[in-house]
């Protein structure tokens, strides 16, 4: 900004890279929790579990802020980045020296975040599934899981995708909490023990400090990239959900 030299490679990069972190990281998690809920938690179990994993996206993107710092960083120094660079810091991931405001801190948090709602999806999704796909695969002589491995999840597999997709837009157009804790550095860097920036951040971080038409234009042009990717994304997401939707997902497979 101070030479009026401009470019979104850093933070288009930061966000795609936080984001596939977030996902890695959540998409286990989501579906561990939705395959449970949906098919083998005990029907007393189910609904106060439900809403407290819903009850996790009702809280302020700042809270997990400062739950990141306070909490997550001083853990990540502490316990889990020294093993990390003594196993695996041959790796470009691991490498260079961690002070806390990192890729990785953002990455987990955004993966926190988007838990809940790649869950919900993804149990809606499951329920929707005909019953008769179940019975016929116990009748074949499965067990319960192999059920829900070979029938439930290959009939759903559209609608998880979507769930995922809709994950990925919520982690993309996160601002506060992935503020907080990433670094806001422009730098390219695949070592996830390193500062990073997101579209988002530098959005919400920068805007005030635009003096120069060139300055808001150029955040603005970061803005339209953002938007752009979140609709593709959401849309693509919905699309897939829509099409495991009840009845609309039994029309299609008997077709």
């Amino acid at each position: 900004p101070v030479a009026d030299v401009y470019g979104a490679g850093p933070l288009i990069f930061g966000t795609l890279a936080s984001s596939f972190v977030a996902l890695l990281l959540a998409v286990p998690l989501a579906f561990s929790v939705a395959i449970f809920l949906s098919e083998f938690a005990p029907r007393w179990l189910k609904r106060p579990l439900g809403f407290l994993v819903e009850l996790l996206a009702a809280v302020p993107s700042v809270v997990y802020g400062l739950w990141g710092i306070f909490v997550l960083i001083p853990f990540l120094r502490a316990l889990v980045v020294p093993p990390l660079k003594a196993v695996f810091g041959w790796l470009p991931f691991f490498q260079g020296v961690f002070y806390g405001n990192s890729m990785l801190a953002g990455g987990i948090i955004l993966a926190i975040m988007v838990v809940p709602y790649i869950a919900a999806v993804s149990r809606e999704v499951l329920n929707a599934v005909p019953s008769s796909q179940r019975e016929a695969a116990l009748a074949l002589g499965a067990t319960r899981w192999e059920a829900v491995w070979m029938a439930v999840l290959p009939y759903g597999r559209a609608g998880l995708v979507g769930a995922v997709m809709l994950g990925l837009g919520r982690a993309l157009g996160e601002t506060m909490a992935v503020t907080m804790v990433i670094g806001n550095r422009h730098d390219i860097s695949l070592s996830l023990l390193q500062p990073g920036y997101t579209m988002a951040a530098a959005i919400a971080n920068e805007f005030s400090e635009a003096t120069t038409s060139l300055y808001l234009s150029a955040l603005f042009e970061v803005g339209l990239v953002l938007f752009v990717i979140t609709v593709l994304v959401n849309a693509a997401a919905r699309l897939l959900v829509w099409r495991t939707a009840p009845g609309r997902a039994v029309g299609s497979r008997a077709l």
